[in-house]
Order: structure tokens, then sequence, then C-alpha cells
């Protein structure tokens, strides 16, 4: 399914049940756009995939999913900080370094992210402490 902000093919996943009220339209199952970064609902119900296929800086699993929810979270941090922290959260429970990766996708050319990553990097530096 083409991304409906740039068209570029997302990859759908299964949205954690913890996470599924910060999920697009509070569903089981999302997509990521591996350019812009930008999360939207889908109807599969879908198995766990290849978060490589993002960024190989992405955790898989669940933490890859609750990155990914993060992400597409970030363009209203001040309104959405509470499902922002429990999305980093979980990733981080999981096993993810959410700062780290987020470094990472800033610094790579062929991602073009709907928020400036390395601004919203700061400020979920201080909202993790």
């Amino acid at each position: 399914m083409p991304c409906p902000a740039c068209g570029t093919a997302t990859l759908s996943f299964p949205v954690p049940p913890a996470l599924r009220e910060h999920a697009p339209e509070a569903g089981d199952a999302a997509a990521i756009c591996p350019t812009c970064l930008r999360t939207h609902a889908v109807d599969a119900d879908t198995e766990s995939p290849d978060f490589s296929t993002v960024h190989p800086a992405f955790p898989s699993g669940e933490a890859g999913a609750a990155l990914a929810l993060a992400l597409g979270l970030l363009d209203s941090l001040a309104l959405r900080r509470d499902a922002v922290d429990a999305c980093c959260a979980h990733a981080e429970r999981a096993g993810a370094d959410v700062l780290l990766a987020l470094d990472r996708l800033a610094g790579d050319a062929a991602v073009d992210p709907h928020v400036d990553l390395d601004r919203r990097r700061r400020q979920l530096a201080e909202l993790l402490r």
C-alpha cells in the first residue's frame, strides 16, 4: 500500500495491544512509510514484518512497532507527549535504543521525515529522562 502523503510503498505491522490507543484510528494494524516516516491505519491483520526494510537501524518486533508509532506521532509532540512517551518506553522495554535509532534515521539522506528528527530527538531526550 502506498503512503498517502508521499506515495512510497509502506510496511504494514501489527500494533501491540498495549499501544493500540496510540495507533492511527486506534487500530490493530498500521503501516509506516520508509521515506517520510508517517504512519497510517491499515485494515490488514499482518504478521510481524522485517522492520530493517524501513531502515537498517530500525529495531525488530514489538520494539519496531512501538518506534514506528512514536515516529508517526512526532509531528505534534506537545499535544501527544503522553502517547509518544508510552510508545518510546514500550520500545525501550522491548530492547530498542530509541535515541540512537532517531540519530541514525536523521543521518540518512534517503529518509525525508515529516518532522525535524534532530530537533525532536533533543526534545525526546529531555522527555525520556
